[in-house]
């Protein structure tokens, strides 16, 4: 299945965006731990939060919990599942189980986790038999993924001298982890930063707490996206795209995602950001401020692809640092977005596994491109505004989305995209 895109002249648009999967995987981890009565509200109808679901609340015996490609999940139950009673094997796609997690097995190792690996060293599947982990302090460098990271605090009041967490060298996604810690403190734990490198949490039992997720910055995104590319593309042609608006309920200013930060660096690209009391409303301003773009996005991983396609679509040239993260996501983001922006003209430059840059030139693009996704959610959500600019662009495999955005594709045609599925 591929859908090919048309966009509208100009959208005034009034989107529901998904909850949060970051807050919500985390919320129903901290729900599990306080044994509680009610789920959080406003959960993400994302399939990384249904498999959450189903394995928090599945049976305690030896069968696989296939939580399919959900890394978030497999990272998360692994850590849980083992200050839970009860064996359990976890596997996921073939794609999962290419996804290192030899770091947090180790580190829950020294902690006293019984884990077994059922296939290839370092990977899933895993077998995990819960039990009382009578380890105290561990470590991990600072530059792995934070769901490593958030996975062990998250279990750290249960442990019965609680967690002394060490993080060496650079600190990557730091956002992921204070949200964590914030999150910890709604369901009653004082877990906090001690120095630059390391977290305390003492033991604690978490509280039975009344939680609603907010709405989901990343996929707030690829509504920037629209609209500084439908902006750019009436300057272009006509006047400033004045009649361009998206309402976005359920984002607010002081919000613990580290993706809101998103709205400053969108500022430059030209989209101003109103907050309402009901969430942000997008519109164009009457110029871009940046004419070439360089930006640390370790703080910010999950929209590194929307600002590279962005800038490619806005013809800014860009220098973007920090994307280690990248190659150990759905798939290799770094190598999926080279392959693809060429394919449009647009030849990126890779640089030490963490930078992404493009200098301005063009190569000729393909006459009918195909944007393939890679399994990977994003990579769909991001090339598809890409049709304002290239009309008639075609993504594969566009139900990926399901994966954190299922009504993705509905919104669009909501707000005037015209979608043609093709075999």
């Amino acid at each position: 299945m591929r859908y090919r895109l048309f966009a509208p002249d100009n959208l005034h648009a009034d989107i529901s965006l998904p909850a949060s999967k970051s807050i919500s995987n985390r919320a129903l981890i901290l729900h599990a731990l306080a044994q509680g009565t009610h789920r959080p509200d406003h959960l993400s109808d994302c399939d990384d939060t249904q498999v959450m679901i189903r394995a928090l609340e599945g049976p305690q015996t030896d069968s696989p919990i296939d939580i399919l490609a959900a890394g978030t999940a497999m990272r998360f139950l692994t850590a849980y599942f083992c200050v839970t009673p009860g064996t359990r094997v976890l596997t996921g796609t073939a794609r999962m189980q290419q996804r290192p997690i030899g770091i947090l097995v180790d580190a829950l190792r020294g902690l006293g986790a019984q884990i077994d690996y059922v296939g290839t060293e370092g990977f899933p599947p895993l077998r995990i038999t819960g039990g009382r982990l009578t380890g105290q302090e561990a470590t991990l460098a600072g530059n792995v993924s934070s769901q490593y990271i958030s996975a062990l605090l998250m279990i750290g009041p249960i442990l019965p001298q609680g967690l002394i967490l060490h993080l060496t060298g650079e600190i990557i996604s730091r956002p992921y982890i204070d949200l964590t810690l914030q999150l910890m403190h709604d369901f009653g734990v004082q877990a906090a930063w001690v120095s630059d490198h390391c977290i305390v949490v003492p033991p604690h039992a978490y509280a039975d707490t009344a939680f609603t997720v907010e709405s989901d910055w990343s996929a707030a995104s690829y509504w920037y996206e629209i609209v500084a590319l439908l902006a750019r593309r009436r300057q272009m042609s006509g006047p400033a795209g004045a009649e361009t608006s998206v309402r976005l309920p359920g984002l607010f200013a002081r919000s613990c995602q580290g993706d809101s930060r998103g709205a400053e660096l969108f500022d430059r690209l030209g989209v101003h950001t109103s907050f309402t009391p009901e969430g942000v409303v997008l519109s164009p301003r009457k110029e871009m401020t940046a004419r070439h773009l360089e930006a640390d996005l370790t703080d910010m991983p999950d929209l590194a692809q929307t600002f590279v396609v962005t800038c490619c679509m806005l013809d800014i040239p860009f220098r973007f640092s920090g994307l280690q993260s990248l190659k150990i996501k759905e798939t290799d983001r770094m190598a999926a977005l080279t392959n693809e922006l060429l394919k449009l003209g647009y030849p990126l430059r890779e640089e030490q596994g963490s930078i992404l840059q493009w200098d301005g030139s063009r190569t000729p693009a393909q006459p009918e491109p195909v944007i393939q996704t890679y399994e990977d959610h994003r990579m769909a959500m991001v090339f598809a505004p890409a049709c304002i600019c290239h009309p008639g662009l075609t993504v594969a495999a566009p139900m990926v989305v399901t994966k954190s955005y299922p009504h993705f594709w509905e919104d669009l045609a909501q707000a005037g995209f015209r979608i043609i599925p093709e075999p």
